[in-house]
């Protein structure tokens, strides 16, 4: 092979690389808005309730590097708000699980409202500033002092 050839090839998979990294990085903590189906606390097999106005459902895994600070987040901001739950599900031994609501990374979080129904998803670590937004949006309430 020609070396301005092979010099070409190599460069061009450098910035296909980069550009799908810088894509892929972008897109992580967004939140998707979505209308969607409801969940209940029995079909992620939780005892414990969701929250009256809106849960942070988190899906983690045992290996998952940042689910442990992705956690620690959610339950603050569940905590700092009245009627607001944090739920952390564990997909290592489910499967079925993350088939069910199509969890291609962890953390993914569901956000839903009262009802139970997914309003949002996010893929990856969140910032706290859009979760606050969504739970003013979806509460009616307005905490400015989350969105910082």
């Amino acid at each position: 092979m020609n070396p301005l050839t092979a010099l070409t090839v190599i460069l061009a998979l450098v910035a296909a690389a980069t550009a799908l990294g810088l894509v892929w990085r972008a897109r992580q903590g967004r939140i998707a808005t979505v209308s969607g189906v409801v969940i209940t606390p029995t079909d992620v097999a939780s005892d414990v309730p969701f929250g009256r106005n809106a849960t942070l459902l988190q899906f983690s895994t045992e290996l998952c590097a940042r689910c442990p600070g992705t956690s620690r987040l959610l339950a603050g901001v569940a905590s700092s708000r009245p009627g607001v739950a944090h739920l952390d599900v564990d997909l290592t031994h489910r499967a079925d699980l993350a088939n069910r609501y199509r969890v291609m990374q962890t953390p993914t979080t569901l956000i839903l409202d009262g009802d139970g129904r997914v309003r949002a998803r996010i893929g990856g670590v969140p910032h706290r500033s859009g979760i606050a937004r969504h739970l003013d949006d979806l509460t009616g309430s307005n905490n400015v002092s989350l969105a910082r």
